[in-house]
């Protein structure tokens, strides 16, 4: 992270541009890049057991944040790349299970368009992730990550409205690998499985988007959907598992403003219903800054 940011310190621009995300249908121009450091704080205090919707007097309230290091960059007004890496620390506020912290997952996007056809954008997204330090992936929930290397596959339309609106909608696919347990042994649902290799869940996410945007300014409402595509359940006061069929629906709001190559995001999503996860809100905020590449 320290090497990310001597380089957005170093690097003049001055550009009237958006900063973009690989969810998202804002491109850099060729040449252009955006870097940005966004702070993460989700918590939760009640969370599904399969089902069940409970609390956990041995967790109390579960807090995660990160801060992220973010840089995009346009190799044509068409083709972007984007990568990023967060630095993650969870903590209970009840218990005896202690938090974890450290760098999770390197990622890296190529994102794409087509040309716009009657104020419709078809664009694609390939990318992928691995862990960049050694953490505990089965330690949940307490762990920072999952620690599968991660092969993702999204599709996106837009469709551009009168007076500056917009609506997104996207669909992908997240092939993940095998990752290697802390323990000889483990259950996924009845079955009991003699080795130290877990196989996590492959998932889909899909995501609907209406917002404004007119030169510095953005308002967006979102509403998305994440789930595995198969997975056992959590079980009766027991701990989640990677193997753990994780459902989610999440609704919130993202802005920015940005008048120079300087600008602030910020984002709120609440999960509004789930199955092995927990109900989380999240709040983030960053800063952006934007910047020719000479």
């Amino acid at each position: 992270m320290k090497k990310i940011v001597v380089l957005l310190l170093c690097l003049l621009g001055f550009v009237e541009l958006k900063a973009q995300m690989p969810h998202d249908a804002i491109y850099m121009n060729k040449k252009l890049a955006c870097g940005a450091l966004i702070y993460g704080n989700s918590s939760w205090t009640q969370y599904w057991e399969n089902g069940l919707k409970r609390d956990n007097p041995n967790i109390g309230r579960l807090t995660t944040q990160s801060a992220t290091a973010m840089i995009a960059y346009g190799i044509t007004r068409d083709i972007n790349v984007i990568a990023m890496v967060p630095y993650v620390k969870t903590e209970a506020s009840q218990g005896n299970l202690m938090g974890q912290q450290g760098f999770q997952d390197a990622s890296f996007f190529v994102k794409t368009k087509s040309k716009a056809y009657h104020g419709i954008t078809a664009h694609g997204v390939l990318g992928f992730s691995v862990p960049v330090t050694n953490y505990v992936p089965d330690f949940m929930p307490m762990s920072i990550g999952l620690g599968a290397k991660t092969l993702v596959v999204r599709g996106m339309l837009s469709y551009a409205l009168p007076k500056h609106l917009y609506v997104n909608s996207s669909i992908a696919y997240q092939a993940r690998s095998q990752v290697k347990a802390d323990r000889d042994s483990y259950l996924a649902g009845s079955k009991l499985y003699q080795t130290n290799q877990v196989a996590v869940p492959d998932a889909f996410d899909a995501a609907f988007r209406l917002g404004y945007l007119k030169k510095d300014n953005q308002i967006e409402l979102f509403a998305e959907h994440f789930s595995c595509t198969k997975g056992d359940d959590i079980r009766r006061n027991d701990m989640p598992f990677l193997t753990n069929d994780m459902t989610m629906t999440t609704v919130g709001m993202y802005v920015k403003y940005q008048p120079k190559s300087i600008g602030v995001n910020a984002r709120v999503a609440y999960v509004v219903d789930g199955q092995n996860v927990g109900q989380s809100t999240t709040v983030s905020i960053g800063l952006l800054y934007l910047f020719k590449v000479k």
